[in-house]
């Protein structure tokens, strides 16, 4: 569903920690900083992104400023950006996309239909 999210990793100088930039705005021009997987009544697409992240097991920490993200990763990052590119892509190949009738009510689709 629309563009794809693409994402640079980039090393940080401090051990365990390294910094995604991708080319969509997450948190518009809040900083989110999470220590642990938010609330799951939580429905942005940060809280979405920290819960990933978090359900690792392999994240202490998470911080996201516009586009940028910082994970505490202190054993390891493999598969973080892999994550983060396919989170928000809802129609992978082999899903069918849905056509606007699959939606409408039986009297919707009657209605229509006249």
């Amino acid at each position: 569903m629309g563009q794809p999210v693409t994402v640079v990793e980039q090393p940080s100088k401090r051990d365990g920690v390294v910094r995604f930039s991708t080319n969509r705005v997450l948190s518009g021009m809040a900083h989110e900083a999470f220590t642990s997987a938010p609330d799951p009544l939580a429905d942005r697409p940060v809280d979405e992104l920290a819960r990933q992240l978090f359900a690792t097991g392999e994240v202490t920490r998470v911080h996201v400023n516009g586009n940028v993200i910082t994970v505490h990763a202190p054993n390891t990052s493999a598969g973080l950006r892999d994550l983060i590119e396919d989170l928000f892509t809802y129609y992978r190949p082999g899903v069918a996309v849905p056509d606007p009738a699959d939606f409408m009510s039986d009297d919707e689709g009657a209605a229509s239909d006249s």
